[in-house]
C-alpha cells in the first residue's frame, strides 16, 4: 500500500468514525424521553394559608383577579427590607386608586417576633395597601418553599439574631402565577405603569 493509499485509508476511517459518532448522537438524543415538565421554568408561588396584621386568615385565593407583590423579610431587619417596602409603598402611591385593584404581601420569615401585632406596629410607616403575613413556623416554611426564597437565623452576640433571607420583589398575575422579579429601584412611575399591565 503506498502512502497516498493509507493517508485515504485513514481519512475514510476518520469520516466514519466521525460519523457513526454524529449518528449514535442523534440516536441517543432521540431516544431519551425527556418530559415536557423538565423543559419547563421551575414554577414560583403557590397555595398558602396565612395570617394578616389585623388577624385576619389570608390565602392565595383571596388574591385572585388581581396581580400582587410578593417580598420576604421581618420586622427587626436593618436596612434592605424598610428599603424595599418605601419603595413598593411608592409605586402602590403612583398607582392612585389603582392601587384598590392591586395588593401588595410582606410574609415576615421571622415567626418568632413577628406576630399579627408586630407586623400593624411596623406597616404603620408604610402605605396602607400593605398587608403583613405571618403564621407558625411550618407555614411559613412551606411558602417560602413555593417561592423558592431561602432564609436563615443568624446568631448575634449577647443572645439576639437576625436573619438572611432572598430579598426578591415578585410580581404575580391575576391568576397568581409568577411573572418576573419586580424592579423596585425604578421611578415609582414607570414601576407603576409596568404593574398597571397586569390589571
Amino acid at each position: 500500500m503506498t502512502a497516498r493509499q493509507s493517508r485515504l485509508v485513514l481519512v475514510c476511517a476518520a469520516f466514519a468514525a466521525g460519523l457513526g459518532l454524529c449518528l449514535g448522537l442523534i440516536a441517543l438524543l432521540g431516544g431519551m424521553n425527556i418530559s415536557s415538565k423538565a423543559l419547563q421554568p421551575v414554577a414560583i408561588g403557590g397555595s398558602f394559608h396565612l395570617t394578616d396584621q389585623n388577624g385576619k386568615a389570608v390565602s392565595d385565593q383571596d388574591l385572585k383577579g388581581k396581580p400582587f407583590l410578593v417580598f420576604f423579610g421581618f420586622t427587626h431587619c436593618p436596612d434592605v427590607c424598610p428599603t424595599t417596602l418605601f419603595d413598593v409603598s411608592e409605586v402602590l402611591r403612583s398607582l392612585g386608586p389603582d392601587a384598590d385593584r392591586t395588593a401588595a404581601l410582606f410574609i415576615t420569615v421571622d415567626p418568632e417576633r413577628d406576630t399579627a401585632a408586630a407586623l400593624k406596629d411596623y406597616l404603620g410607616s408604610f402605605d396602607p395597601h400593605l398587608r403583613g403575613l405571618t403564621g407558625d413556623a411550618d407555614a411559613l416554611a412551606a411558602v417560602a418553599k413555593e417561592y423558592r426564597v431561602y432564609y436563615k437565623k443568624v446568631p448575634l452576640d449577647g443572645g439576639d439574631y437576625t436573619m438572611d433571607h432572598t430579598a426578591i420583589v415578585y410580581l404575580m398575575d391575576k391568576d397568581g402565577r409568577f411573572v418576573s422579579p419586580f424592579n423596585v429601584k425604578r421611578k415609582p412611575d414607570a414601576s407603576a405603569t409596568e404593574l398597571r399591565k397586569y390589571l
